[in-house]
This record gives C-alpha cells, sequence and structure tokens, in this order.
C-alpha cells in the first residue's frame, strides 16, 4: 500500500489492501445524513474496515474497532483534525481546537482545566439554575399543548441556561445555536452543507468571540474559572480564550441534539414516557439510551499517526479513518437488540460522547441539562405525541432534528 501526492478533500490518498471491501457510496450524502440508520446497517455488513473511494478514507461501523480507533490515541491521532481535512498538509479554516483537535502533552494540560471547570461538583452546583429554567420554559408548554419542540423546548432551554452557566453577560440565541453546526458541518467535505456553513462563518465566529472575551463575562461562571487558571499560569490567556469558546462550539449545539432526540424518543415510544414518569430515577440512564439511540454525533474522523493496522488491514501514516459512531451504537454484536429504546438499558460503553482520553469534556452539563428538562416535563406531560412528521436536519457531524411538532398531553 502506498500514499501518493494527489490529495482528495485535503489529504493524502493511497492504494488500500485489495481484501479490504470497496463501498462506492457517498456517506455525505443529504439522502444519508437525513436518514443514516440503513446506511449504518449497511457499513456493518460489509466488514470491519471498508474503503471508501470517493474521499479515498477508510470507514469503520462495528462497535469494537470504531472504540479501537477512536479511542487509541496514540495510533490514530485527533491533532489532524476530525474531518476529512489533513492539518499537517492543509490549513484548517479557523485555528485548531487546543481540545477537539490535540493530541497529548498538549491536550493533557488544557483537558485538566476543562475537566475541573465541568466537573460534576460545579455541574452540580448549577443544578438549581437549571431545573428552575425548566420549570418555567415548560409549564407553559405544556399548558399550551401543542409546541414545536425544536425551537420552542430543545433550543429554547440551552440557550438560555448556557450562558448563565458560562457566565456571558450577551446571548445571541440563532448565533449560539448556529456556532456549533457551523463547526460540526466544517468537518465533512467540501459539499454545499459546508459552503453554506462556511458562509455564515465570519459573522457567526466574530460575534462569539467577541461574546467569550473576558471583559464579556462574569465573575462566577465557567469562563472564570478557565481564564483564573490563566492566571495561575496553568495555560495562557490566548489557551483560555480559545477554551471558553470551545464551550459554545460542543456544548449547545449537542446539547440542542441530545434534548431534541430525547423529545422525539419519547413521542415514538410512549411506553417508556409512562416508565419514566414511574420512576424518575430513570432520567440519566433515559439519556443515555437516547445518546445511544440517536447518536447526537454521528462521524468523526481520526488520522493514522504512523503505519498500523485495523482489523488484520494494513493502514499507512495519514489514512484517514472516518468512525461512524452512530453505527457502532446499533451494533447487534454489541447491544443485541439495538432498534429497541429501552431506558432501562443502561448503555455503559456506547460512543455518543465519543472514548478516550476525547470523550466529551462537556458530558457531565449535558447530562444535568438533560435531567432538569425531563424532571420538569415528567409530572406536567402524561404523554408525548408526534403531531407531524419529524425533519432531521442533514449536517456533516451532527444528527440533529430540524423540527417536531408534538402534542404535550397534560397530566
Amino acid at each position: 500500500m502506498q500514499a501518493t501526492l494527489e490529495l482528495i478533500e485535503g489529504h493524502r490518498v493511497l492504494d488500500p489492501h485489495p481484501a479490504i471491501p470497496v463501498w462506492d457510496v457517498d456517506p455525505y450524502d443529504e439522502a444519508v445524513l437525513h436518514d443514516p440508520y440503513p446506511f449504518w446497517k449497511a457499513l456493518r455488513d460489509r466488514g470491519e474496515l471498508v474503503w471508501i473511494p470517493r474521499y479515498g478514507a477508510f470507514m469503520v461501523g462495528r462497535h469494537e474497532v470504531t472504540k479501537e480507533v477512536f479511542s487509541d490515541h496514540d495510533r490514530f491521532v485527533s491533532s489532524r483534525g476530525v474531518g476529512l481535512n489533513d492539518f499537517k498538509l492543509e490549513t484548517p479554516w479557523r485555528a485548531p481546537s487546543i481540545i477537539l483537535e490535540a493530541d497529548p502533552p498538549e491536550h493533557t494540560k488544557t483537558r485538566k482545566v476543562m475537566s475541573r471547570a465541568l466537573s460534576p461538583k460545579v455541574v452540580k452546583g448549577m443544578m438549581d439554575m437549571f431545573r428552575a429554567a425548566a420549570g418555567e420554559i415548560v409549564a407553559p408548554l405544556a399548558a399550551k399543548g401543542g409546541i414545536e419542540a425544536v425551537t420552542e423546548l430543545a433550543e429554547a432551554f440551552p440557550t438560555t441556561v448556557f450562558p448563565r452557566a458560562v457566565g456571558m453577560t450577551d446571548a445571541n440565541p440563532r448565533h449560539l445555536v448556529d456556532y456549533g453546526a457551523i463547526v460540526f458541518n466544517a468537518v465533512g467535505p467540501d459539499n454545499a452543507l459546508r459552503r453554506a456553513a462556511m458562509a455564515r462563518a465570519p459573522e457567526v465566529a466574530a460575534w462569539i468571540t467577541a461574546a467569550c472575551a473576558r471583559d464579556r463575562l462574569t465573575g462566577d461562571g465557567l469562563g472564570a474559572l478557565v481564564y483564573a487558571a490563566a492566571d495561575a499560569g496553568e495555560i495562557t490567556h490566548e489557551e483560555a480564550a480559545m477554551l471558553v469558546r470551545s464551550f459554545l462550539s460542543a456544548g449547545v449545539d449537542t446539547t440542542v441534539t441530545g434534548i431534541g432526540s430525547a423529545l422525539w424518543c419519547f413521542s415514538q415510544f410512549p411506553a417508556e414516557w409512562e416508565k419514566l414518569r414511574a420512576d424518575p430515577s430513570l432520567a440519566r440512564p433515559a439519556f443515555e439510551e437516547v445518546l445511544r439511540f440517536t447518536s447526537p454525533v454521528h462521524t468523526f474522523a481520526r488520522t493514522a499517526g504512523c503505519d498500523t493496522e485495523i482489523a488484520g488491514f494494513p493502514v499507512p501514516e495519514g489514512a484517514k479513518i472516518l468512525c461512524a459512531l452512530g453505527a457502532a451504537n446499533m451494533d447487534p454484536d454489541r447491544w443485541g437488540d439495538p432498534e429497541a429504546f429501552r431506558i432501562d438499558r443502561r448503555p455503559v460503553g456506547h460512543l455518543a460522547f465519543g472514548a478516550g482520553i476525547h470523550g466529551c469534556v462537556g458530558q457531565n452539563i449535558a447530562r444535568g441539562e438533560l435531567e432538569a428538562v425531563l424532571g420538569a416535563l415528567a409530572p406536567r406531560v402524561a404523554r408525548i405525541e408526534p403531531a407531524g412528521p419529524a425533519i432531521w436536519r442533514p449536517n456533516n457531524a451532527i444528527h440533529a432534528l430540524d423540527r417536531l411538532p408534538l402534542r404535550l398531553i397534560p397530566s
């Protein structure tokens, strides 16, 4: 197997081992992104490692091998980009994230700061604020009955509480939601989705940068904790500003997606909502099952940092490997009955929040927010029913709802 000087989507092309299954498909086709489940199954059925000639990249979707690639940061690096572009060969559209797109030892330093700022203890201190805000938003919606759940709840709640948690004195809900969508579309190929995102990036990114400046933050939020680490010499003040922006690129859009997906799941599986109402302690495991079942982040990439192998096949340094997290989370070899949504499953090992050192640093706050929303809904809403078709929003990395009309039947 030899790499060539030819580039596809900013990474080197190579000739794959002839025994590796070849699949002439576009994983980023909008039809696939609207309904990825058939694609995920077909990917798993083709084997542990598949070659996608359209993008000159490998792809994995079975749970065991996907977890291996996604979590082995020594062999499969993030610092060369979690999308198709190889940052070693081409300059990214923005400065690489110093936590998402970094490897040890640089990643270790910034991860320590972010983990402390988003620790269970810190999130526990925010839960009263989360619960109060959830009650204020949910109560009138429950009385209203018919809602558009994406805009009225899934977007409304995170864009209310997250700026408060960070300590932002300015909040533009549309920019907060769109920033994450732009960042995640940017990891895909040069398709219509990415081009539309890049057209909006200058405006939205400029607002985000200004809103996260230290003089625009309060002294008692997550942002202040990060800047305090800079004052203590753990990181530079420039790195602190980048980490505060990281809160917003990964902490809003994915939570919006998680809340919308949870509402969709409970509208499709009413018996599970009855279980949750009967036993509110199931709120946390219910969210884990929502994550497994819907995979808010459906695909991220890694780059082979050395000559290595996957599933016994040779993989050269510089190869891009697309990790279909959504496919892994629906692998029957791992879950037995993956197409059943069961809130008491407790799906330990799902990959919706990643794995290894790059596991989502904001997962504690996401769980806290979802627990608050479900806690506000459960005593007020007897049933969650579809009031029209759910429309999924295609994105190169996020599996998110665009519209979700629901009827909330009051208890």
